[in-house]
């Protein structure tokens, strides 16, 4: 079993950064696939960004080039590095990981979306005002 504890989170200004960290532990292996999501007030959970088995970084359209994704070697930490932060992104970022979406062909399409993957952090809020 895979164990998530986010952190990082806090308030930040319009155009300000903020970095979150995601430690893992438990059964952490080559066939994982790690992302983030948010879920906004009022609003379903969505995909930030992702990493696929491969390396390749998988980012939702509206936090491409603004967002960074990155991971150590052993899967054990996962980062968001969050730039020129907007109103519209505040609220509990999660750190996901799964396992089915991280195999098969064609798996980018499905590493934005959350009910791909089966382990779940508790959340770090994060709040942008003006």
């Amino acid at each position: 079993q895979v164990q998530l504890v986010e952190s990082g989170g806090g308030s930040g200004e319009t155009g300000g950064s903020l970095k979150l960290s995601c430690a893992a532990s438990g059964d952490i292996h080559r066939r994982i696939c790690m992302g983030w999501f948010r879920q906004a007030p009022g609003k379903e959970r969505e995909g930030v960004a992702a990493l696929d088995s491969d390396g390749t970084e998988v980012y939702a359209d509206d936090v491409r080039g603004r967002f960074a994704i990155s991971q150590d070697k052993l899967k054990t930490n996962l980062y968001l590095k969050m730039n020129g932060l907007q109103i519209a992104e505040t609220g509990m970022y999660y750190c996901a990981a799964g396992e089915t979406v991280c195999v098969g062909w064609s798996r980018e399409p499905f590493l934005l979306q959350p009910n791909e993957y089966g382990t779940w952090g508790q959340g770090t809020q994060v709040t942008v005002s003006q």
